[in-house]
């Protein structure tokens, strides 16, 4: 078989082994688990907050889950393992099982949300999301957010440092997703820092072959007189483009004078006059006009007298 199918065969049966415990353990508080394949055998860690209910009275559970192992999924001689979860609040497996138990019986989503989200800053995380998605109220399906603290949504931190739990709430109306993400107090984030007081600087100063502060200052010097050099040539390099400029021909501008007439040299004119002339200019046209149109009716009336002589 391939490398690449292999993988992919072992992703499936990692997967129907961890639903297999969740629905066999979901009573005694599943948190999770760890597989590990070994030549004596196949190793797997149960995390549990009842660890007494997963082994059962006499080891009778924890016989019938490794038989059940052996059948199902063809494990060869599994060794199961059950541990304690220390805090709860803080495994993310088990804050989304007991959330979806909490809508189940009835719960209000916001009060159940809130409930939860604030036991587990109590706790100590860094941050918390829980995220409510179905038809929480209505008829439509909508998302509810409830964010604390500081969470991380990509990169490595959030695979590698953030814990992940998934869990189903069966209502009349349809089921509701629940999706839990905590930082666990004890994780190292990429980005944090820390400031540390009365500490010697030279401790954590990186070797620089024995020389000294005092040595290395010493060399500064010659740093700056390369620098006032550049700074010469830059200055000579100036004064010759403004040398190159001063030989350029100044365009000599002309200045015309234009004369503009005052109100003395405009004489008055009477406006009076004006009027007067324009009138008398009117009057010949209008007469030459009637004459002619006199004479034009004269001349049809004439011509209207022959007709009837005739």
């Amino acid at each position: 078989m391939a490398d690449e199918q292999q993988f992919i065969e072992d992703g499936l049966q990692r997967t129907q082994i961890d639903e297999f415990f969740a629905e066999e353990l979901g009573r005694a508080g599943y948190g999770g688990m760890d597989v590990a394949k070994t030549p004596m055998g196949t190793q797997i860690v149960l995390k549990a907050e009842k660890p007494g209910m997963v082994i059962g009275k006499g080891g009778k559970n924890i016989r019938k889950i490794t038989t059940e192992l052996e059948d199902r999924f063809n494990l060869d001689d599994p060794q199961v393992d059950v541990q304690e979860v220390d805090e709860p609040d803080l495994n993310a497996r088990i804050v989304a099982d007991r959330l979806a138990n909490a809508l189940e019986r009835g719960w209000y989503f916001r009060k159940a949300g809130h409930t939860t989200i604030d036991r587990i800053m109590e706790s100590g995380a860094l941050g918390a999301e829980i995220v409510l998605s179905g038809k929480v109220t209505g008829a439509r399906s909508r998302v509810e957010k409830f964010n604390r603290g500081y969470v991380k949504h990509n990169g490595e931190p959030a695979e590698e440092i953030v814990d992940s739990g998934v869990g189903v709430a069966v209502m009349k109306l349809g089921t509701i997703g629940v999706r839990v993400k905590i930082i666990p107090p004890d994780a190292e984030l990429p980005d944090d820092f820390e400031i540390y007081e009365d500490v010697d600087v030279e401790d954590y100063v990186a070797d620089t072959d024995g020389e000294s502060v005092e040595e290395l200052l010493e060399g500064e010097p010659e740093d700056s007189e390369t620098a006032e050099e550049l700074d010469e040539d830059v200055a000579a390099g100036a004064a010759d483009d403004s040398e190159a400029d001063e030989e350029f021909v100044d365009e000599e501008i002309v200045e015309e004078d234009v004369e503009v007439p005052t109100d003395d040299d405009v004489e008055d004119v009477d406006v009076d006059e004006l009027e007067d002339a324009v009138d008398e200019e009117l009057d010949e046209d209008v007469e030459a006009e009637a004459e002619e149109l006199m004479d034009e009716m004269d001349d049809e009336s004439a011509d209207d007298e022959e007709g009837d002589d005739e």
